[in-house]
């Protein structure tokens, strides 16, 4: 197991019209997010205090609130008010991770930031979760596969850092003739038995399944409309399928802060493999919870790719 980074979602030269909300259905988050953004550092310090160790809202949240416009200013405000937090020396970390993944500052003060942090709370994976997020894009392999390692090694079913891997996995050349055996479905597929029974990396073999379709694509090696590859409905693609809508309907915990990540790749590999009805199900359940990856895979506009699935599986088309 050897793995690299994983994809920046979309391409800036065709970026959409409409806007995805990272925060997805966490109301407290928005709430939070848009007092952030008003200089009102309080409510993210009383959101954070209340996701204690549920590690994968914990990261959701702090990656959210991080991307907002002068997040580190806030941050650094929240820091002089109170030295001795950790939730805000974490955001102030993730909010230069973003910037440096940006451009807008030198990725040497994220990474100082988010190792001052992990050794100041050795329990935490979130710091070692931000410099995974930033070394994805800047890093080695090494470098990624030994900080996905320090996540696990805190949380081992980590939500966004498996993702993370896969992504960056599937970037890597297969061998000639070997792309339905690809090392990114021996990850995902290993992901998703290490993990408890109610865990949503069950669906993390559909999300390599989407991956590799996005590396493919980009080379020309795939047809650029999902539908149209093919790549869905053979009988690897279709046991996979098969596997994940099972596990979805049996999942009785309905409330993992990322979920709607997991169900757009899934109502997204339903409806490529032209399973109507059954990405009809997903899409009533996603709402207008639509996420930039997959339906912008492999340079698509995500919203019109979504809108127009959702409407041919729910029959309004």
């Amino acid at each position: 197991m050897s793995p690299p980074p994983p994809p920046p979602l979309g391409r800036a030269r065709k970026r959409a019209h409409h806007t995805f909300d990272p925060a997805l259905d966490d109301t407290e988050l928005v709430s939070a997010r848009a007092a952030l953004a008003q200089g009102r550092w309080t409510a993210a310090r009383a959101l954070l205090a209340t996701t204690g160790d549920d590690w994968d809202r914990r990261a959701h949240r702090v990656t959210v609130l991080a991307q907002t416009p002068a997040a580190v200013p806030w941050a650094r405000d929240w820091q002089v008010a109170e030295p001795d937090s950790p939730a805000a020396a974490l955001l102030l970390a993730l909010a230069r991770v973003h910037r440096a993944l940006a451009g807008k500052e030198r990725p040497e003060r994220a990474r100082e930031a988010c190792r001052a942090l992990a050794a100041a709370e050795p329990e935490d994976p979130t710091p070692w979760f931000g410099l995974l997020l930033l070394e994805r894009t800047l890093g080695t392999e090494e470098d990624v596969v030994r900080l996905f390692d320090e996540v696990r090694l805190r949380h081992r079913d980590h939500h966004h850092a498996h993702h993370l891997m896969v992504a960056r996995l599937a970037e890597r050349r297969a061998e000639a003739g070997q792309d339905p055996l690809h090392e990114v479905y021996d990850f995902a597929n290993w992901a998703a038995e290490q993990a408890p029974a109610d865990s949503p990396l069950a669906i993390l073999p559909v999300v390599a399944h989407a991956e590799r379709y996005r590396v493919l694509a980009a080379a020309g090696q795939e047809p650029a409309d999902p539908v149209a590859s093919g790549h869905w409905v053979g009988r690897r693609a279709r046991q996979v399928m098969k596997a994940a809508f099972d596990w979805w309907l049996e999942w009785e915990h309905d409330d993992h802060p990322r979920r709607l990540v997991d169900l757009n790749f899934l109502a997204h590999a339903k409806f490529c493999e032209g399973r109507g009805a059954e990405a009809a199900a997903l899409f009533h359940r996603i709402g207008e919870h639509a996420t930039p990856a997959p339906w912008s895979y492999p340079d698509r506009d995500p919203y019109r790719a979504f809108h127009a699935a959702r409407e041919s599986a729910l029959g309004a088309g």
